[in-house]
């Protein structure tokens, strides 16, 4: 190559290299404040993505997503929402409770779009749902609505069961009305119902060795965000002592869970890309209402069934909406 046209080539990439540099500075920003590992998240991810393309944006050609993850260590949170804030991002996109708590004591300017199972009025997130009114918007799902069902469902795969157990977190807010509506299903359906209660690690593990002392055969997991940055030590336990259990929230058959049965997380993440899209097009959080997503999803894990040594009826399995082989 000749040194005048060398000399062409390394400025045209000096000068393309600065506006490149530029032209990713100047698409907007939306930090994604997670609570879990993003392992868990790639399914709502792509939910989410596909929620922002409905409204024009795709990743890296019109916006740029930056990640936070707590790694289920739930007090690296509101560090996480400071450095987002510190960016000064365009929008924040939170996947739990505690994450869209913590971004919301993190800023009161910056946009908020929330997925969560817990009631955004009660937590003082939102005036109401049809009018927000601040800077948090979003979506939920139905989660402690559906607990009474989860028992149903277990015992519909497990007919002859007459003792079972209720997971709950002592702190959980909606603690007494989750028991209370468990205890009412568990009459209807002829079982005696133990309340377990956790709030640690420690005492995830110890539940088990009581289950087995009460004669415990299956096991709801209660809806709390605790027990949901934990799916995975969740499903681990629950086969290792043999207890078919099921939980709200799908990631929990995908960690290896039996069941899960629940709103359609996915779905809630599409909503909460198009409404991050809407906000990065100039609409304003107060002006969209929480929306709440009614698709319900029933995920069954075969391959855990077969290390439980269970056979599920046709009658479930047909209801489905995916089987995990």
């Amino acid at each position: 190559m000749r040194r005048r046209d060398f000399i062409k080539v390394i400025s045209g990439a000096a000068v393309a290299c600065p506006l490149a540099v530029r032209a990713q500075q100047q698409m907007p920003i939306i930090g994604f404040l997670g609570a879990q590992t993003p392992e868990l998240f790639t399914s709502r991810l792509r939910a989410f993505r596909q929620g922002l393309s409905e409204t024009g944006y795709v990743e890296g050609t019109d916006v740029v997503i930056e990640y936070r993850w707590a790694q289920g260590q739930v007090d690296r949170l509101p560090a996480l929402a400071a450095d987002l804030v510190r960016r000064q991002v365009a929008v924040i996109a939170t996947s739990s409770t505690s994450s869209a708590v913590t971004a919301r004591e993190a800023t009161k300017t910056i946009p908020i779009v929330v997925t969560i199972n817990s009631d955004p009025v009660r937590l003082g997130l939102v005036d109401s749902l049809s009018r927000p009114g601040g800077n948090v918007t979003g979506s939920t799902g139905l989660s402690v609505e559906l607990g009474p069902k989860r028992l149903e469902l277990l015992h519909e795969l497990l007919p002859t069961t007459k003792v079972m157990a209720l997971l709950a977190h002592p702190a959980n807010p909606g603690l007494e009305r989750q028991i209370s509506d468990h205890q009412s299903a568990a009459r209807m359906l002829g079982l005696q119902l133990h309340v377990l209660r956790a709030s640690t690690e420690e005492e995830i593990e110890s539940v088990f060795p009581t289950s087995s002392q009460l004669h415990v055969e299956a096991l709801v997991i209660g809806s709390d965000n605790f027990f949901s940055t934990r799916m995975r030590q969740l499903a681990t336990v629950t086969l290792r002592h043999q207890l078919p259990a099921i939980y709200q929230d799908q990631a929990f058959a995908v960690a290896g869970g039996l069941m899960s049965y629940g709103g359609s997380i996915t779905d809630q993440y599409r909503i909460a890309g198009t409404y991050a899209g809407r906000i990065l097009r100039g609409e304003q959080p107060a002006d969209l209402p929480v929306q709440q997503s009614s698709k319900i999803e029933l995920i069954i894990n075969m391959k855990s069934a077969k290390m439980l040594g269970l056979n599920f009826p046709t009658s479930l399995l047909g209801r489905a909406d995916e089987v995990i082989e």
